[in-house]
């Protein structure tokens, strides 16, 4: 009989577990050589943007698919600098900060370059969608960041970074970008709602316990 803690650590031999394990091994290649050369992590954090400026120009040049690969490339550099940073001991309070704040960036020019697409061809419905998408993901995270200022914590509602960053890259390869506008626009503002009313409760919570 196999024990169950046996079973937790066996190796996942499926494809999407090897696929995993594979881009786990070429991350970790990638930060080892970054942390042995002492590359500083906010510098890898202002190429991931710059990189990201360049897929902007092709989203709105109507080059979706070509943005779309960019992007994933310009997320390797997401992924790595923190890891970067905690290897070379640079885990600063400023790093955390610059990188959060060169994210937003990142946010704004990609939806930024879809903006321009359809100001372009003249759309001007998913223009506005796509200024409503970029509202949203700008509020969705300075309204947890004013929460926090107040309350705990504030984690609800979906449609995060990365889930936004994911769907960006689906719309632009799988050419369905009008399709992730919709659903970045309504999720990303519902998620700032469902923020508001949480910190409404927990912040009436705290003043009847004081």
């Amino acid at each position: 009989m196999i024990n169950r803690a046996d079973t937790l650590k066996m190796p996942d031999h499926s494809i999407s577990g090897k696929i995993g394990a594979a881009g786990k091994w070429v991350l970790n290649l990638i930060v080892g050589w970054l942390s042995d050369h002492m590359v500083h992590p906010n510098i890898l954090t202002l190429i991931g943007f710059v990189i990201n400026i360049f897929a902007a120009v092709l989203f709105a040049k109507n080059l979706l698919f070509w943005a779309g690969l960019v992007v994933v490339f310009a997320g390797i550099f997401d992924m790595v600098d923190g890891e970067v940073a905690r290897r070379t001991g640079r885990v600063t309070k400023f790093g955390a900060f610059f990188d959060s704040v060169i994210d937003r960036y990142s946010d704004m020019v990609l939806l930024l370059g879809l903006v321009v697409l359809y100001a372009k061809n003249d759309s001007i419905f998913y223009m506005g969608l796509a200024v409503f998408a970029l509202i949203g993901s700008i509020m969705t995270s300075y309204t947890r960041a004013r929460a926090e200022s107040l309350i705990p914590a504030c984690k609800v509602g979906f449609l995060e970074r990365p889930e936004r960053i994911v769907l960006l890259i689906i719309g632009a390869l799988a050419n369905r970008m009008a399709a992730v506008l919709w659903v970045l626009a309504v999720l990303s503002n519902w998620a700032v709602a469902q923020r508001i009313f949480y910190t409404w409760q927990e912040g009436k919570a705290i003043e009847r316990g004081q």
